[in-house]
């Protein structure tokens, strides 16, 4: 059985749209490094200077 992690050991980055702190989920396992909104709706109201990267 895998360790149990405390809450404060797990990764976070500030959302780019609220600046809010996002703490690392296990559904964003996979993309944590593409993750940039802590929501829906940050993500529907995001910046307008900010564009979001195409991939190829």
């Amino acid at each position: 059985m895998a360790k149990m992690r405390k809450k404060s050991d797990l990764p976070e980055k500030p959302c780019q749209a609220c600046g809010r702190p996002m703490v690392w989920r296990k559904s964003w396992a996979k993309t944590w490094d593409e993750v940039r909104y802590c929501s829906e709706r940050c993500r529907r109201n995001r910046p307008t200077d900010v564009k979001p990267t195409l991939r190829p």
